[in-house]
């Protein structure tokens, strides 16, 4: 069956490969010879075994480009690596060349290449998030003990953030999360082979219905609501892009509505920033909420399908939408329903940004585009797409039920609106937290936390995430919303609050996210691939060399492609700023 997704990405004739211009069919019978000749695929040849084990696991579905990293995963998950033979095989029936499969292969930290000659990893990897706040609560002694405790047989890496924060220390064990880990409870789930990700308890879409879901994606599709009226009570609400980058949720409807079709929605569900959480468990309780917002969005801009992007580290949330979506395939909300793709991400922070995710979906390495053209104008297969993350979506349908007034009443200290602030660290209850926005990181310790660890003092804390800058405990009255931390040198970017105590440092923090931006620098452009690793060389020691920090500071900003780079500084700079005391007392040790 033809799919809308093969419609929109397929070309409409195909190129003569030796001239360039459509091809007639009026060659000959020795140059269709000749030219098949040319397009054979060159390099290894694929083993008859290992053809015959990549047809078997990818059976009746399509040979695309843009499903490559889907495919990637079956062979990973599989045979818990990917192997030359196998990725030469996958080349052979994409028609792809073995360089192009290798390059996104080796992009993606989940996918294990082994090379000609290598030995195969482990089956089993446990990886244990290094990440601040995990690293704040003991990871890295978890790290240390594992693999004497675990065997040979059990791989043990660390990993970048896995979206866990408020469980630190966090580990997962195949696909298996383990909360609050400790080498007792790694060491149980492996014995008990403990390795794939079941769904906890959640809002399914019966119990969704029967408190009047989808009862407004129906009116929608039914006439009984304009898209115009929809767009201005979003408008009016205030609703911003809670992902981080804060645009105008109903302004970016009308942009994409007014470009041509065939338009397309992408989510972005690849909460990777260290710090964050919040996706994850608004998706883990009540997924339909999320999926009628969704829905909506793509009825409003006319799309002609929806892809969803989910970060590989979520593995029940998959097994669960999984299920949600056959529901809504079997029976859906609406007879218009735009056709719905989940995709799987691989393990890079990178995709978080809009234009990289969309490199991603299309089966690429996760790279950055340059702008413009804008992702509203040209996104996903070359169409103009609405891109969204998940809790901005969250919010349509009691935004529209409730009206633009009620979302905007709330706020503290001038700010409109509510803001879910993913909180970890050294507070007594870390978690989401709903909270006004312009709340301070005071109020939202004593009101939503219970107040600070026992035997811990407030000293200070990261307002976004890894990106987001460090602030003293002394600037602990400055609201936490959209444009109120820029003049501090931070920005509250997707809420994700790291509180540090007395007992942290601000320096250890920021070479804790320095190395976290190293290894994630998707190494597209030089000033974020150099600077990250130079940035974190040069606050490795007790002397930092404050000029030459400051110049590499300023060419990442003015020079990097993507955010990434532009805000890897942050936390280096805000150190300098706010906590050189820490800077002269390690110095004269």
């Amino acid at each position: 069956m033809t799919t809308k997704e093969t419609t929109i990405a397929a070309p409409a004739k195909v190129p003569d490969r030796s001239t360039g211009r459509p091809s007639t069919g009026r060659q000959n019978g020795a140059a269709l010879t000749r030219e098949r000749k040319r397009e054979a695929l060159r390099g290894r040849r694929a083993s008859v075994e290992a053809l015959a084990t990549v047809r078997e696991l990818l059976g009746a579905a399509p040979r695309r480009r843009d499903l490559l990293i889907e495919y990637l995963h079956r062979l990973q998950d599989r045979f818990g690596h990917l192997s030359a033979d196998h990725l030469a095989a996958l080349a052979h029936e994409l028609r792809l060349a073995q360089s192009e499969v290798y390059e996104v292969a080796t992009f993606y930290h989940h996918f294990d290449v082994v090379r000609e000659g290598d030995a195969a990893p482990p089956m089993l990897t446990v990886r244990v998030c290094e990440s601040l706040s995990c690293a704040m609560q003991g990871a890295q002694d978890l790290l240390a003990r594992l693999p004497a405790v675990l065997g040979a047989d059990v791989r043990v890496i660390a990993a970048p953030c896995i979206g866990r924060c408020e469980q630190a220390p966090a580990a997962v064990v195949g696909q298996h999360p383990i909360p609050n880990a400790t080498l007792e409870r790694v060491q149980a789930a492996v014995a008990a082979g403990c390795t794939t990700a079941s769904p906890e308890a959640y809002v399914d879409r019966e119990a969704y219905e029967a408190g009047g879901g989808y009862v407004l994606l129906a009116a929608c599709a039914a006439g009984v609501h304009r898209v115009e009226d929809i767009i201005e009570v979003l408008s009016g609400s205030g609703l911003r892009g809670l992902g981080g980058a804060g645009f105008s949720a109903g302004r970016k409807w009308s942009i994409v509505r007014a470009e041509p079709a065939p338009r397309l929605v992408a989510i972005n569900i690849d909460e990777g920033e260290p710090g964050t959480f919040k996706d994850r468990r608004y998706l883990e309780g009540d997924p339909h909420r999320f999926l009628e917002g969704m829905l909506i969005a793509a009825w409003a801009v006319d799309a002609a399908a929806v892809y969803i992007y989910l970060r590989d580290e979520y593995h029940a949330c998959r097994a669960m939408l999984e299920r949600e979506l056959a529901s809504l395939r079997a029976k859906p909300p609406h007879p218009a329903m735009p056709e719905i793709f989940l995709r799987r991400g691989a393990g890079a922070y990178i995709c978080g940004e809009e234009s990289a995710m969309i490199e991603s979906i299309e089966g690429k390495r996760g790279m950055p585009r340059l702008r413009p053209p804008y992702v509203a104008q040209v996104g996903l297969f070359g169409r103009p797409t609405l891109e969204h993350n998940l809790e901005t979506l969250y919010w349509v349908r009691e935004i529209v039920e409730k009206g633009a007034a009620w979302f905007a009443s709330h706020g503290r200290h001038g700010r409109k609106g509510l803001r879910s602030f993913s909180v970890s660290g050294r507070v007594k209850y870390p978690g989401v937290k709903l909270a006004p926005a312009g709340i301070t990181v005071r109020e939202l310790i004593a009101e939503y936390c219970g107040g600070m660890q026992d035997g811990h003092a407030f000293y200070a804390y990261l307002p976004g995430g890894a990106s987001g800058g460090i602030l003293p405990a002394a600037m602990g009255d400055v609201p936490l919303d959209f444009d109120t931390l820029q003049p501090y040198g931070c920005f509250i970017g997707s809420a994700g609050v790291i509180i540090l105590s007395d007992r942290d440092r601000a320096m250890d923090a920021a070479r804790n996210m320095m190395h976290f931006f190293a290894h994630e620098s998707c190494g597209q452009c030089t000033p974020c691939r150099n600077g990250t690793a130079k940035a974190s060389a040069l606050i490795a020691g007790p002397r930092w060399d404050l000029p030459l920090l400051a110049d590499l500071s300023q060419v990442m900003r003015d020079a990097s492609i993507c955010g990434l780079g532009q805000a890897a500084p942050n936390p280096v700079d805000c150190v300098v700023r706010y906590f050189g005391h820490e800077l002269e007392l390690e110095k004269g040790q």
